[in-house]
């Protein structure tokens, strides 16, 4: 699906007893619960970054804060094992195999992960090879967008019952459960993450969220690269209009994965990376206030050992270790992030290059605008046939350029121009 319409559901469970019987108890309790209720809070923390613009992570729900580690999600910065469970229904032969359905997701996914954390996770799937029989036909689970509790609480239920006969969950770090897409009682709108309060007990370990999939063959572009982001506890960064209607994409546009899958350069912010373990100290810098600072900005894309040749087959050399991010600490939840973006790995096909800014809200919700672009050429618009959101298509400082922040007392950024590697120089006056 293109969008997720309501954050994850998180779903509470009685203390296990065995392993089947503590599944069906799971459920036995969901139908008072209400559909947006979520896991929050850094009660589970570990220690991450005592950075001096490191904000701190609060009880919002996906915050973007990093100085402690919600230890309640896998840190991809190992290799994580993934199983794949697909689901068929007795009222519907499917029409492709799990081999087929596999290579819908992987290895684009996998390849994603890779090229964005610069080498430093795997993503290890591991396809069943059959099909595995769910107990009712699938238009008895009325699966669809807005899905009561109730009735996701009987699919996985019926699920994990099913897989569990076939699967030792012990294995794995992450659970997807794809269901046959050509089933009638399948909608492919339907495909997001489940939060578990308190996690399932299988097989000797933890299962604390289930991504289900509903996705068409073939699916939408990186749809499981962005589920799998929210496992990672990254947030919703599209905005969800409160009638359904209206633009999704007026918060990041095209410049991050968690707003649309199908944006022109989905890398993750690096932020995100910073959150994720993929970017060192030394790689982000604090520029102080009322101190300018003159900093050499890598392109986001560029990393060591992975190819770094841009659209137009010009190598970037020397590139990967060096500052991928600036910041500017504008209050005790807020931040300006300053990046470069060209056309490289994962923004292979970016609309424009530059220095792109935008503010981090760690005290912001999943799907509240936790991060929104700030955009250099508010008065125009680019790549109108292809981009997601095209006032922000444009949005990045260009060489030669000085941009004063908006709303930010006199913050502003220079680009004075870019080395013979690829990499940007720009000059940052905090204000």
């Amino acid at each position: 699906m293109s969008r997720e319409p309501f954050p994850e559901v998180s779903v509470p469970r009685q203390p296990p007893r065995t392993r089947l019987r503590s599944v069906a108890a799971v459920f036995t309790t969901l139908s008072a619960l209400a559909a947006t209720s979520l896991i929050t809070g850094p009660s589970a923390a570990e220690p991450f970054s005592s950075h001096p613009c490191a904000l701190k992570r609060t009880e919002a729900h996906h915050s973007e804060g990093l100085d402690t580690w919600n230890a309640a999600y896998p840190r991809p910065v190992r290799t994580l094992d993934a199983v794949m469970i697909f689901l068929s229904f007795p009222d519907w032969v499917p029409l492709n195999s799990p081999a087929d359905i596999a290579a819908d997701h992987f290895p684009a996914t996998s390849d994603y992960f890779h090229q964005a954390s610069y080498g430093r996770f795997t993503l290890r799937p591991h396809p069943l090879r059959q099909w595995i029989r769910m107990p009712k036909p699938s238009t008895a689970y009325a699966i669809r967008r807005d899905w009561s509790v109730e009735q996701r609480a009987t699919y996985l239920r019926d699920a994990l019952t099913a897989a569990d006969r076939q699967v030792d969950f012990s294995r794995y770090d992450i659970v997807y459960f794809v269901a046959d897409p050509d089933a009638p009682g399948v909608d492919s709108d339907a495909t997001k993450v489940v939060n578990l309060d308190r996690p399932l007990r299988a097989d000797g370990t933890d299962i604390r969220r289930i991504v289900t999939v509903f996705e068409q063959h073939p699916p939408d572009r990186l749809v499981l690269a962005h589920e799998t982001g929210h496992v990672f506890d990254l947030p919703d960064l599209y905005r969800r209009p409160t009638d359904g209607k209206g633009d999704w994409d007026t918060h990041v546009g095209d410049w991050d994965l968690m707003g649309s899958q199908f944006g022109l350069a989905p890398d993750l912010f690096a932020w995100h990376k910073w959150k994720l373990g993929w970017l060192g100290p030394r790689q982000v810098a604090c520029v102080s206030a009322g101190k300018p600072s003159r900093l050499t900005l890598e392109p986001l894309g560029a990393g060591p050992g992975l190819p770094v040749t841009s659209t137009s087959g010009s190598p970037a050399f020397g590139l990967g270790n060096g500052t991928k991010l600036a910041v500017v600490r504008t209050g005790t939840d807020s931040a300006l992030a300053f990046e470069a973006r060209t056309p490289l790995g994962n923004d292979r096909s970016a609309c424009r290059s530059g220095v792109l800014v935008y503010r981090v809200h760690s005290g912001e919700s999943s799907g509240r605008g936790p991060v929104e672009v700030i955009d250099a050429h508010p008065h125009t618009e680019a790549c109108w046939e292809n981009s997601v959101y095209p006032p922000l298509a444009d949005a990045p400082v260009t060489l030669g350029e000085t941009f004063t922040v908006p709303g930010e007392e006199g913050v502003r950024v220079t680009v004075d121009g870019s080395t013979a590697a690829g990499a940007w120089t720009v000059k940052i006056t905090p204000g």
